[in-house]
Parts: structure tokens; C-alpha cells; sequence
């Protein structure tokens, strides 16, 4: 289970311390093995790459899509050489589909995606789960900045680089943000957006700024313990998941990478996001998915966001907390598939309502 916090939570940290488609496909080879940093799969078959804790997991799902994730170079203008980029991309490719690319929240991982990304896969989708700049699996032992203009650099040159087609954005959490603040600088890279318990209507601290950075690796070093990753998980769920500790000990597999405090840190004292501007700024057509007990961010925000954005549906999963494709997978699923499929419906009436001109010529 990744860490759940979102930016909301953030200023918490200081204080203690201070005090099916029909699509044609082509096969896409995923072995972990022919991964382009020359890491291939271990014994165990997970990839070489990720923390050996990585094999006391029993959760069946996050095996089976940990076994997947593999790294891609991604080079970017901010780094002298290629990103090896963690990420779990499609078996199939459609080329004349919209691609998915699901995102992730504030300190999380592709493994967030563990349950809803076989659903939508077995729905004949292509998807994608991608790790953002500066958490999850990455190589970053060069230490490139993580603020958000390079987030967002790297997901474009991402895109750019193996998706080449307008996609279907999925932000659950603060990866609302970085689809909201990416949407905005390159609206021709998406087609759609879909929010999950958007984080967006908090702005981030101007006190971690200009904290000095033996307090920020200190806040991080508890952003990283177990007791606070056990608060953070509970207060994610309406009802606490029988795999508690297993939940707990996925959400920070991704901190036990050499770089991952550093990565953090930098992304802290750069300011965060703040998109409270840009949100009236999308043009694109928007789904809002929100559990009505959501114990992290209210729901009562998700009718913010509806009637603030130009083109939205919103959608409440009853009995739910702030991780509905984690907690209620078949139910975060159909809600997306309803959502494509009814635009997919929608185009082709529009299509077909349209009258031919008839000329002389």
C-alpha cells in the first residue's frame, strides 16, 4: 500500500519537530529482463532494481504487477544523461486507442495501481502506470532536482518518448496536481483527465522553503517510519483492510531506494504544488471520482472541483475512503470505463448527426 498522505497533510510534519477493445494491437516485450539499465530479474522474478524487501510482500496483485515495472531512459533538459524511468507499461499497444496513464499520490509508486490496472487491462485498454520523477523505482543516483517544473518536464519527454498519442490522464490524490499543472502546459499530450480524491485546494507551506534541510531530512526520515506510515494507511480507509501490514510494508518499498530522501527533500524545500490557479484553466473533459469517507480530504471538496471545472462529471463510491482504486478496485474501474466508454458513444453521435454538403462540383 504506498503512503497516503497528500499535500494536505504535509504541514503536519514541521510541527512535531519543532515542537475489451477491438483495437489492432502490437506486443510490446515487458520483461524485466531486457530492461534498458541492464537490471534484469532476479532469482525470485522480481526486478533486480527494487528493495529486496520487495519478497516479503504476500499481497498476490502487487506481486504480480512488481514483476512488471521496469525502467525506461527518459532524457529530460535538466539531466546530462538519460532518467531510467520506472514504470509498467502495456503488453499491447493500440494505435488507434487512447492510452491511460495512471499517476500516483504524494510519495507513492505504480503499486498504488495494483488492483484496477488488470481490470482496466482486462477491459482491452492500453494503460500505463507511471512513477512520478522523484518517487517510486527511478535510478536517481545522479540526484536530479524534483520540484515541479521537473516532474513535469519528465512525465512530457515520457509521453513524448514511448505514449506519442493524446492520453487519458488518471491523478488519484496530489497526482491530481501534477495532471492538472501538466494538462495546462501541454493540453495536446491529453485527451481526458480523471481525478481520485483530488488534492488540489491546498496550497503547500511557505515555511518548508525556508526550513533548513537538517530539518527537512529529519521530517522525512518520520514520513519514512512505520508508525507514521500505519497512521497514514488507516486514516486512508473506510474500514481497515485485512492486509494492514502487508498494505503497509508496499506503500514504502520505493523509500528504501538509496535516493529517495534526497529526492524528497528536494521536492519539499522547492515549494510543492500549488494549482489553485490553473484548475478553471482546463479545457479538457474531466471525471471526478471521490469515496464519500474520505477521512483525508473531504468529499465535500469534490463538489468544489465539479463546479469549478469547465467539463466534469462527478462520481461518489459509497463506503469508501480517500484510495478508491485501492479499496473499492471494481468499483474505480467501472466508473472510468463508464466515463471513456460514454465519450466514445458521445463522438460517434456527433459524427453521425452530421449532415452532408452537397456541391456541384
Amino acid at each position: 500500500m504506498p503512503l497516503l498522505l497528500t499535500s494536505s497533510s504535509l504541514p503536519a510534519l514541521p510541527r512535531p519537530l519543532a515542537a475489451p477493445s477491438r483495437a489492432r494491437v502490437r506486443v510490446v516485450a515487458s520483461s524485466a529482463a531486457s530492461a534498458p539499465d541492464g537490471a534484469g530479474a532476479a532469482a525470485s522474478g522480481f526486478p533486480s532494481f527494487l528493495p529486496t524487501a520487495v519478497e516479503r510482500i504476500r499481497d498476490g496483485a502487487a506481486i504480480r504487477l512488481a514483476k512488471r515495472i521496469e525502467r525506461v531512459p527518459v532524457q529530460t533538459g535538466f539531466s546530462g544523461s538519460p532518467i531510467l524511468s520506472s514504470c509498467v507499461r502495456p503488453l499491447k499497444q493500440q494505435q488507434d486507442a487512447e492510452p491511460i496513464v495512471l499517476l500516483h499520490g504524494f510519495d507513492s509508486s505504480c503499486l498504488e495501481w495494483r488492483y484496477t490496472y488488470p481490470l482496466l487491462e482486462e477491459a482491452g485498454h492500453e494503460a500505463w502506470a507511471v512513477d512520478i520523477l522523484g518517487w517510486g523505482f527511478s535510478d536517481l543516483a545522479t540526484r536530479p532536482p524534483c520540484d515541479v517544473a521537473s516532474k513535469r518536464e519528465h512525465l512530457y519527454q515520457f509521453w513524448k518518448a514511448y505514449i506519442k498519442r493524446p492520453m487519458v490522464l488518471v491523478g488519484p490524490s496530489l497526482g491530481a496536481a501534477v495532471a492538472i499543472d501538466f494538462s495546462t502546459k501541454y493540453p495536446e499530450a491529453v485527451s481526458k483527465l480523471i481525478f481520485i480524491g483530488a488534492s488540489v485546494y491546498t496550497e503547500s507551506p511557505k515555511e518548508m522553503t525556508r526550513m533548513p534541510k537538517f530539518v527537512s531530512y529529519a521530517g522525512v526520515f518520520i514520513l519514512k517510519s512505520l508508525p507514521l506510515r500505519f497512521l497514514a494507511t488507516s486514516l486512508a480507509f473506510n474500514k481497515t483492510p485485512n492486509e494492514f501490514f502487508d498494505w503497509v510494508q508496499i506503500g514504502r518499498l520505493h523509500c528504501l531506494l538509496p535516493w529517495w530522501e534526497d529526492a524528497t527533500v528536494d521536492f519539499m524545500i522547492r515549494g510543492g504544488y500549488n494549482v489553485l490557479k490553473q484548475i478553471k484553466q482546463v479545457k479538457h473533459k474531466c471525471l471526478i471520482v471521490w469515496g464519500e469517507d474520505d477521512g483525508i480530504i473531504s468529499s465535500k471538496l469534490a463538489y468544489r472541483l465539479h463546479q469549478e471545472l469547465p467539463d466534469a462529471t462527478l462520481r461518489l463510491v459509497r463506503q469508501c475512503g480517500h484510495i478508491p482504486h485501492v479499496e473499492k478496485p471494481k468499483e474505480a474501474a467501472k466508473l472510468v470505463l463508464e466515463f471513456l466508454e460514454r465519450d466514445k458513444v458521445e463522438k460517434t453521435d456527433q459524427a453521425s448527426s452530421v449532415t452532408p454538403v452537397l456541391t456541384n462540383s
